[in-house]
C-alpha cells in the first residue's frame, strides 16, 4: 500500500467508492445521489488542506481529506475525513490513512485533530480513532438520521498533538 497526494485525475476512481459510501447513508451527512462533478468539491480539498489516496495493486482503495478545522482563530486545529473502498475493508487502509493524517498534522504544526461528527454506530471507525489516541469529548444525541437505526448520536472526537508538559522534579 502506498499513500500519495491525490491528483485531479484520481477523482473518478475515488468517486467510484465515494458514491457507494454516501448512498449507504450510514457514516456521512453528505448529499445523496450526487453526480461526479457535483461531488468533487465535497471531497477534493483545496490548500491549505489536501486530499490523499491509498493505492494498492495500481488501484485506489482509500482516500482522506484533511485541513484546518476552522479558518482564522480555529486554524491551529486540523480535521479530516476518510473513505475506504468497501471491497478493501479490514486490510488496514483506514489505520494507514489515520496515521498518515496524524503525521501530516504534526508536520504542519497543528495543535490537535478534531473530528466533528463520527457517527456513534460506526463502531469500526470509533474503535480505530480511539486506538490511535482520539478521545470522545461528547456526543450529540439524535444528530444523525441513520437509514436503518433511526436517529443516532455523533461523537465529537479529539487528539491533542501538543507536547506533554515537562514534569518538574
Amino acid at each position: 500500500m502506498q499513500i500519495r497526494t491525490s491528483t485531479a485525475g484520481d477523482w473518478p476512481e475515488i468517486f467510484r467508492f465515494y458514491q457507494k459510501i454516501m448512498d449507504e447513508g450510514q457514516t456521512y451527512a453528505f448529499p445523496l445521489n450526487q453526480a461526479l462533478e457535483e461531488a468533487r468539491p465535497w471531497w477534493m480539498e483545496q490548500p491549505p488542506g489536501q486530499t490523499v489516496v491509498t493505492v494498492a495493486d495500481k488501484r485506489i482503495i482509500g482516500s482522506a481529506k484533511m485541513g484546518p478545522n476552522k479558518p482564522g482563530a480555529g486554524s491551529h486545529i486540523a480535521t479530516a475525513s476518510f473513505l475506504v473502498d468497501p471491497q478493501a475493508r479490514n486490510r488496514g487502509v483506514g489505520r494507514s490513512l489515520g496515521q498518515y493524517v496524524i503525521d501530516w498534522a504534526r508536520r504542519e504544526n497543528y495543535h490537535g485533530i478534531q473530528f466533528n461528527a463520527v457517527v456513534e454506530t460506526n463502531e469500526p471507525a470509533v474503535h480505530l480513532w480511539q486506538s490511535l489516541g482520539f478521545k470522545i469529548l461528547g456526543t450529540v444525541p439524535g444528530s444523525f438520521n441513520h437509514p436503518t437505526k433511526g436517529l443516532v448520536g455523533q461523537h465529537f472526537m479529539f487528539l491533542d498533538l501538543r507536547p506533554a508538559p515537562a514534569s518538574s522534579s
